[in-house]
């Protein structure tokens, strides 16, 4: 692709003056506020490093985490100039939009989703994904706090500014337990990830469900709680059906911010009625598994269709699946890679894991058509619960039966 135009001018007019400085936008850090999808990056990792004389390479353009960078010679405008001119288009990121949720704050719409990886591979792949403007960081507690908690040790260590935005999760409350031993649970669980993650707030807090209203009840108030103390700037809830919502709905001071629950190609837009009850209610919708789970989808991965969009596009299918979520106006959970299945996830040493994370960066570079959005949306296969690793309380939660099935199948 060339060079708009008008850039080249731009370009020209700096070669001529020979001295002029420019303010280049920090990403991600200043550009959370962008909320289109279609946005366009102004930079890229290669274009930065020509300009700084760096000799590293990247095989994608990554993001360039500096705040300003100053040319003020001749020689640095004409070293400018070749890199504008050389880039390729497939080099340039936009910055990953964002959700302003009640408070003002600013939820990028793309998170890295942790589930199932070592302490080790959180840790590098929060390290890679933040290098790729992913800066959202879904984790649970336990060992993916913990790879999150060492990160933020080792930025701190190298002064390197904290930018995540931390989202986690509230266990399940154990069958039997009282609306009042839930909430202490909620409290002593926010008191133990704050500690090992020293810090003094999460991002968002989500909630679990419980076949138990008055359970859930309890601890959404304790939650409200956490909220009020500071110790998070937002609530959610995961894996709530109509009857989990209505349960929090009837008490609340607080609505949840999103329902975190699973959404893919083959669901449709509004799978069981749960996306248009909760966001006609103000909850917004934040999809994980939009490539299957407990593991990648077959069926999902293989579709004509996936491949015949992802050909007109020269992307791969699992782009495709990641762009239609996001373009149905939800924000998405990603895991790394495709080497993913129930409780297990990797993020290794080298290429791999890098370059699934820069993939899922791109996801805002482009965009489907509108009948190429009305084809995936139509599509009803491959189906699943929406509220899959729900409790007991939503339809169709994920037992032993359904366990069983997906481990034959795998």
């Amino acid at each position: 692709m060339t060079i708009n135009c008008s850039l080249r001018w731009v370009v020209f007019y700096l070669i001529c003056t020979s001295s002029l400085v420019f303010s280049w936008a920090s990403y991600p850090h200043t550009r959370r506020g962008v909320s289109s999808s279609s946005s366009l990056a102004v930079a890229t990792d290669d274009l930065s490093r020509e300009c700084r004389n760096d000799n590293t390479t990247d095989t994608i353009g990554g993001m360039n985490r500096r705040s300003a960078m100053i040319v003020s010679s001749s020689s640095s405008i004409a070293a400018f100039t070749a890199a504008v001119w050389t880039q390729p288009a497939e080099a340039v990121l936009p910055v990953v939009p964002s959700w302003t949720l009640e408070g003002g704050v600013q939820m990028p719409v793309m998170a890295l989703n942790t589930a199932g990886l070592s302490v080790g591979d959180t840790e590098r792949a929060v390290t890679l994904a933040a290098s790729r403007g992913i800066t959202h960081v879904d984790f649970h507690p336990g060992r993916e706090r913990d790879g999150v908690a060492n990160y933020l040790e080792r930025a701190s260590v190298e002064g390197t500014p904290n930018q995540l935005f931390l989202t986690t999760k509230i266990g399940m409350a154990p069958k039997g337990t009282s609306p009042v031993e839930a909430a202490q649970r909620v409290a002593y669980q926010i008191e133990d990830d704050l500690a090992i993650l020293n810090v003094k707030r999460v991002d968002m807090l989500m909630l679990r469900d419980s076949p138990d209203p008055k359970v859930i009840q309890s601890q959404w108030a304790a939650l409200e709680r956490a909220l009020k103390a500071g110790q998070t700037r937002a609530i959610g809830v995961i894996n709530f059906c109509e009857f989990s919502l209505g349960a929090v709905l009837q008490t609340c001071k607080t609505k949840p911010a999103v329902n975190y629950c699973l959404h893919h190609v083959g669901m449709g837009t509004d799978p069981k009625g749960l996306r248009s009850f909760g966001e006609s209610r103000g909850i917004r919708t934040f999809a994980y598994g939009p490539l299957g789970e407990p593991g990648p989808n077959k069926e999902l991965l293989t579709s004509p269709v996936l491949a015949k969009i992802a050909s007109n596009h020269k992307v791969s299918p699992e782009r495709v699946a990641l762009r239609w979520i996001v373009q149905t106006g939800a924000a998405v959970s990603v895991r790394p890679t495709l080497d993913f299945g129930l409780g297990t996830s990797a993020c290794p040493a080298g290429g791999a894991c890098d370059k699934g994370l820069a993939e899922r960066a791109s996801t805002f570079a482009w965009e489907l058509t509108d009948p190429e959005m009305n084809e995936l949306s139509a599509l009803t296969s491959p189906y699943d619960n929406p509220t899959l690793f729900s409790s007991a309380g939503c339809p169709d939660a994920f037992g032993m039966k359904e366990m069983m099935k997906y481990l034959r199948s795998n």
